[in-house]
């Protein structure tokens, strides 16, 4: 039987370790930092990563079931990858790179929201006690520790900028505010603040296309199926580490002695206890009893597959053609006027899975993802 602490406060799931050297990136203080030995540590890890580990563990002896999962491999490579990339950047072509890098630094800015979400009465939405469960701690750390990871804290940078620091750094402050706006309507990105009537229409929008039952409270479906899609991103992400890291630190090709990677990489090292809370959290959902508005009962296991088929569809399917269309968009604008435009795209092609059909269209090969 465990005998490791389960339950923790606030402060404590926000705690940091004591840093000999904090994390300077581009002239900008992050979050983390250096231990004795200089190896970088993840912030608000002190208690948390303790804390998940002691609640997976207890879940294990608790309900004896493998933890929610889905392989990295389930997922399709970057596209651009890295070759493709790399060959984008020796014929001068940096517009895609810096791209990305603006976008995942954009959408990790939007991490700050977690701490929005309205949620629901936990315990009275599970038959089974909750008590000393990641469960019990969504509300109360996990996530405001997730939210100021990706966006940051005070005077401390987040993941949102340490991706734009880490793409300054390799293509030496190639944006002006104004560029990265237009970048950004580009990438179909409204920054925008929602009105009344915006998230009034949303959670129309939600309800409608609920797939639990009606009487499951449906504040609980929407973080559920938040945190679902969260974990699928956070998951999907260490493509785009992989990629970043490897793209970033060619020093022929990019500024800064590799300190552009280095970063990604203790961006990397953040997201990991992003991926075990959410993991843990939702295996103890899919292990427990659900209970309805009317008290009726429905089986974890079945809730949790229905939004997480739901979630699932929507990632790999909507948002990897939406992705390869607008890649490909932005290839084709950074090319536009280049006599070799045609034949640097298909060679740019020819390195990857991503090839166009007969009729022109794109299809990813490793999963049949089709772009019309």
């Amino acid at each position: 039987m465990t005998t490791d602490q389960v339950e923790f406060t606030d402060v404590e799931l926000l705690a940091d370790h004591d840093y000999v050297e904090p994390l300077i990136a581009h002239d900008v203080r992050c979050h983390g930092g250096f231990d004795e030995d200089g190896a970088y540590v993840s912030p608000r890890t002190r208690n948390r990563w303790p804390a998940i580990k002691a609640w997976e563990a207890q879940r294990v002896e608790q309900f004896g079931t493998p933890m929610l999962d889905i392989p990295l491999e389930t997922w399709p490579e970057n596209f651009p990858n890295v070759a493709q990339s790399k060959l984008l950047l020796r014929n001068g072509v940096r517009e895609p790179t810096i791209s990305a890098l603006t976008r995942i630094g954009t959408v990790e800015g939007f991490g700050a929201m977690l701490r929005l979400l309205p949620t629901p009465d936990f315990q009275r939405s599970f038959g089974e006690d909750i008590t000393g469960t990641a469960i019990a701690h969504i509300d109360h750390g996990l996530f405001e520790a997730h939210a100021r990871d990706e966006a940051g804290h005070g005077d401390e940078a987040g993941h949102n900028l340490m991706w734009f620091a880490a793409r300054d750094i390799a293509f030496e402050n190639p944006v002006t505010e104004d560029e990265t706006g237009r970048m950004l309507a580009r990438m179909g990105i409204d920054n925008r603040p929602k009105t009344a009537e915006d998230l009034v229409r949303l959670r129309d929008t939600a309800i409608a296309d609920r797939v639990l039952p009606n009487d499951i409270d449906f504040t609980l479906e929407m973080v559920v199926g938040r945190m679902i899609g969260l974990l699928l991103i956070e998951i999907s992400a260490f493509h785009g580490f992989r990629w970043a890291q490897a793209v970033l630190a060619d020093t022929d090709l990019c500024a800064g002695e590799g300190e552009a990677a280095r970063i990604i990489g203790y961006i990397s090292s953040d997201e990991t206890p992003h991926v075990a809370w959410l993991q843990t959290a939702l295996s103890e959902m899919r292990d427990r009893t659900w209970v309805g508005d009317n008290g009726a009962t429905y089986d974890g296991t079945e809730m949790i597959s229905l939004l997480w088929d739901k979630a699932l569809g929507d990632s790999l399917l909507l948002r990897r053609s939406e992705n390869l269309a607008f890649t490909l968009r932005e290839v084709e604008l950074a090319t536009k006027g280049r006599g070799d435009a045609d034949d640097l795209i298909d060679e740019m092609l020819s390195l990857g899975t991503v090839v166009r059909d007969r009729d022109g269209t794109l299809v990813d090969t490793t999963g049949n993802y089709l772009l019309g």
